[in-house]
């Protein structure tokens, strides 16, 4: 996917990941991330949603999240990117069907960040040229198989370090800014 669709808000990616660049084990769960997470404290995560408007996640995410009690994004809209999923069956989220539909959204609400979560909808918003920072939080642990966050794109995308820093429990903190051509 081209970047064609104008944005007027900065994608924003806060993800963790095993050292093996993994974000969730085969069958979704995160239990490796969240018994080794709580060490690391909040990581930045407050400052960080300081400057999201709206969270856009796909489904697969949405359904790992939607058991989470209590809603872990109660005063921040949640959008849901998802062919398959109905509108209105969850009074927390917005669902729309493709990237154009939630540009649209966005422009509606004037957002101004917008958190990019779940692996398929980073890499559809890296391929898109949505994504202006990528804040990776490593876990030192290996988990050998599961959902990575990285996969094909259609073309390269350049990096510039913003800050590296490590965290408690031997975590370790990444951020890059997206150089856009």
């Amino acid at each position: 996917m081209e970047r064609t669709m104008t944005k007027a808000w900065d994608g924003l990616v806060y993800i963790g990941t095993s050292v093996d660049g993994q974000v969730a084990r085969p069958d979704g769960s995160l239990d490796w991330l969240l018994s080794r997470g709580e060490a690391a404290g909040d990581a930045g995560y407050s400052t960080f949603m300081e400057r999201v408007d709206v969270i856009l996640m796909g489904r697969a995410t949405y359904e790992v999240v939607s058991g989470f009690e209590p809603w872990p994004y109660a005063e921040t809209p949640v959008v849901v990117l998802s062919t398959t999923l109905t509108d209105g069956q969850d009074d927390r989220v917005r669902v729309v069907r493709s990237l154009e539909e939630a540009s649209d959204l966005f422009h509606s609400m004037r957002a101004g960040g917008v958190y990019v979560d779940g692996a398929s909808t980073i890499q559809s918003c890296l391929a898109a040229g949505w994504v202006d920072e990528l804040t990776i939080s490593q876990v030192p642990v290996l988990i050998g198989a599961g959902i990575p966050l990285f996969r094909m794109l259609p073309h390269d995308v350049d990096l510039v370090l913003e800050r590296s820093v490590v965290l408690g429990g031997g975590m370790v903190q990444t951020t890059y800014r997206v150089q856009h051509s």
